[in-house]
């Protein structure tokens, strides 16, 4: 795929194999049904990045893509990559150090555990004129990570999956002095409770026509049904 925009837009994504995915939802769901899940998860959010214009669109697959899933899902429009590195703070840096070595300006990574994520925080990330974007999660990380020209280095020594993901990234920002635009608080979806939360809330969206359910939503419809 050639370069046709100054922006890259990076959904990164496990690939999807049952018992390797969203493990912290069992038991609470059978295997099958947590990789059914997490396939609407990823065709919510590739809906999402496909919203976006004036970007070239990337998959940033790990640990590889051995499943197939995406070279099945993925048309011309969107490349696909295998993650490399220790931890995800590895991952992030070389996927955007490789993005600004092939010539882009800005380059913003988005997760997939937040399918519901609205696409104007995205257009907001792009568009923005500060070093470094970040949308903080609730879990104390962050749901979207962009930077703009070139590596800010914020990803050295952070305890990754904890609850201090957010503030070690912010303070090393502040050592860097580079300029930070924060976006509204979004959500990952993790756990049981995660999951509950995330139905009620669609269910809530929806009735306030503030937009349709998306596949999860129609697959959460069926399992998380009241009996």
């Amino acid at each position: 795929m050639e370069k046709t925009h100054d922006n890259a837009l990076i959904l990164f994504a496990r690939d999807p194999i049952l018992g390797k995915v969203k493990t912290r939802l069992s038991p609470f769901l059978e295997e099958d049904v947590i990789l059914k899940l997490y396939t609407c998860f990823l065709q919510d959010s590739l809906d999402n990045i496909r919203q976006v214009k004036n970007v070239d669109r990337f998959v940033g697959v790990a640990p590889s893509n051995e499943s197939g899933f995406f070279t099945g899902m993925l048309g011309s429009d969107i490349r696909i990559f295998v993650q490399e590195g220790e931890n995800l703070g590895d991952k992030m840096r070389g996927a955007i150090q490789d993005r600004f070595a092939e010539g882009y300006e800005r380059v913003v990574i988005i997760g997939s555990d937040s399918p519901s994520l609205p696409v104007s925080y995205i257009y907001r990330a792009v568009g923005s004129d500060r070093d470094m974007v970040l949308g903080p999660s609730t879990d104390g990380g962050y749901y979207l990570i962009g930077m703009r020209g070139k590596v800010v280095e914020v990803f050295k020594d952070v305890t990754w999956g904890t609850e201090t993901v957010l503030q070690e990234t912010c303070e090393h920002l502040e050592q860097n002095g580079a300029s930070l635009e924060l976006l509204p608080v979004w959500y990952d979806v993790d756990t049981p409770e995660d999951l509950k939360f995330f139905k009620t809330h669609l269910d809530l969206i929806q009735q306030a026509g503030l937009g349709a359910f998306g596949e999860t939503g129609k697959l959460l419809n069926e399992i998380l049904a009241p009996h």
